[in-house]
């Protein structure tokens, strides 16, 4: 069977690979083998980003994919992240530039800004990555907010184009009005739009947006509670791929839970960056393109939308950060 839905195609012709691997939460001591694995296994899309605390070990494990000649630079799409801290125009660049000389990369396919999220500045020398809180040593350490405006951010942003360290740029965890905001005044538009997206957290009217605007989109933590009940921030009674519903079109196809709900994502249009450092579920993860859901199986998924986000500074600021920060009201 064949299938279209390998690649999607960024506004200025770049091919997103549609199944990607999301390093978030991967341990150091796996990545160096599990880049190259993975690779092996046909991934050529890598989500990565500062806070993850992992871009110097995922960049062992891309040094040893080139140096095998299985691939080359040209063949991957790799995505990193502006922290929150580095917003201010004077800090854009020596982020980005960090980012590249971890991963030992010269250029990225794609810079995100991670969240709309203003922190003050941390010195890579005191803290690295800088983590959500300005001082860790306090007597109640908290998450210290400052005003950098987005058209500043994003006009440092556009320069990392101009410099040839990023082929494009974009924006995660933003909704439409910052969207249509950032599109007012944008030389270079923002290309890709990551944010979390499942079955229980649909965003219909999101990406029916982007769509319209031609804006890419990625779905992060596509299996819902998956990466959060360990952090506290979903319950066991939550996961995507245990719902009855889900599980039933999974029995019917003869696939996996997980396979179904990854088929749902890229058939509605968006590309997905899944999490594992298990070599038999990334082998899971990426067979997506041999089966399609009918239109009433993508309904029936669609139906189960119950406006559930997991990852949420409003609720995980205050509970973890002692510092109250919504983004999404």
């Amino acid at each position: 069977m064949s299938d279209s839905l390998e690649y999607f195609t960024t506004a200025d012709g770049g091919l997103v690979p549609s199944v990607g691997l999301g390093t978030w939460k991967i341990p150091d001591a796996v990545l160096p083998d599990l880049i190259p694995a993975a690779v092996d296994l046909g991934y050529r899309h890598f989500d990565c980003a500062c806070d993850y605390g992992n871009e110097t070990a995922v960049g062992e494990g891309l040094k040893r994919v080139f140096s095998s000649g299985v691939c080359s630079r040209d063949d991957l799409w790799i995505t990193s992240k502006l922290w929150n801290t580095y917003h201010h125009p004077d800090h854009v660049r020596a982020a980005c530039e960090r980012d590249l000389a971890d991963l030992g990369l010269e250029e990225l396919d794609l810079y995100l800004i991670h969240f709309p999220v203003t922190l003050a500045f941390v010195p890579f020398a005191e803290r690295y990555p800088p983590g959500w809180v300005f001082d860790p040593a306090a007597e109640r350490p908290a998450m210290k907010p400052v005003r950098v405006p987005l058209a500043d951010t994003w006009g440092a942003m556009e320069g990392l184009v101009e410099a040839g360290l990023v082929k494009r740029i974009g924006v995660s965890n933003f909704g439409t009005s910052l969207l249509r905001d950032l599109q007012s005044y944008a030389s270079i538009q923002p290309s890709v739009l990551q944010v979390e997206m499942h079955p229980y957290l649909t965003q219909q009217k999101l990406l029916r947006f982007c769509q319209e605007e031609n804006i890419t989109v990625t779905a992060f933590s596509p299996f819902g509670a998956s990466s959060y009940v360990a952090l506290g921030m979903a319950g066991g009674n939550e996961s995507v791929l245990e719902d009855p519903e889900v599980l039933t079109i999974a029995g019917d196809l003869g696939k996996t839970a997980a396979q179904v709900v990854l088929r749902w994502a890229i058939q509605r249009g968006t590309a997905v960056i899944p999490k594992s450092g298990n070599v038999a579920r990334l082998r899971e993860n990426i067979a997506l393109h041999d089966f399609a859901l009918s239109e009433t199986e993508m309904a029936r998924i669609d139906q189960l939308d119950r406006n559930r986000r997991f990852n949420d500074p409003a609720e995980f600021g205050e509970a973890a950060f002692n510092t109250y920060y919504p983004i999404f009201d």
